[in-house]
């Protein structure tokens, strides 16, 4: 925490303004939450249980996918989970914001990273092991291709709040970034089972 003029520290004043932004006395936050850090950490756990509750049953439909070893089923059930996570942000774009909050200092807070995001993302990283290794599909790197589709969501949020005061940009941001998102999965695991761009 670093002091400000007034002797105030500059965490206490974020606090302070969080509770006022939200209409409530500052004194009730600090009865909750001792610090901005367990506040923060506080928020990570409410997102990561709605965002858990979202997406649990489409990594577990990708998993019956491909366990059947059968590549349509594994492209579509592909493309519902890529939707969902989508979805997801757009109703809760505080996510988002949260992350970025987190990524400006990669080396801090890391601990936010292990109990909040990698849960979620080694579950579906596992899942395209397994699929490489039973021959649906060619994944070399399936962490790089979470990490490319999860940072590009974020990306697609943030455009969004860029465009929210006009309906026409935000309509085409969505309708662009799904589409985009669709093309690079069928693009990486094509159903024919022809090499994707995971193989090159």
């Amino acid at each position: 925490m670093t002091m400000t003029a007034g002797g105030r520290t500059s965490s206490a004043r974020t606090v302070s303004a969080t509770a006022a932004r939200v209409g409530i006395d500052v004194s009730s936050v600090h009865h909750h939450f001792a610090t901005k850090t367990a506040l923060y950490d506080a928020c990570f756990a409410r997102v990561y249980e709605r965002e858990q509750r979202a997406l649990a049953p489409l990594v577990d439909r990708l998993a019956a996918a491909v366990a059947t070893g059968e590549r349509g089923e594994v492209a579509a059930a592909m493309h519902h989970l890529a939707d969902g996570f989508v979805d997801f942000l757009q109703e809760h774009p505080h996510t988002t914001f949260l992350w970025l909050r987190r990524w400006l200092e990669p080396t801090r807070d890391s601990a936010l990273d292990a109990a909040y995001a990698l849960p979620i993302y080694e579950r579906v990283e596992r899942v395209l092991l397994g699929a490489a290794a039973g021959g649906t599909l060619l994944e070399p790197t399936p962490h790089v291709t979470v990490r490319s589709l999860v940072w590009a969501a974020h990306g697609h949020i943030t455009a969004l709040a860029a465009a929210e005061r006009d309906p026409v940009a935000a309509a085409r941001e969505r309708y662009e970034f799904r589409a985009y998102a669709h093309r690079f999965l069928d693009r990486m695991y094509p159903a024919s089972g022809a090499e994707g761009a995971g193989g090159r």
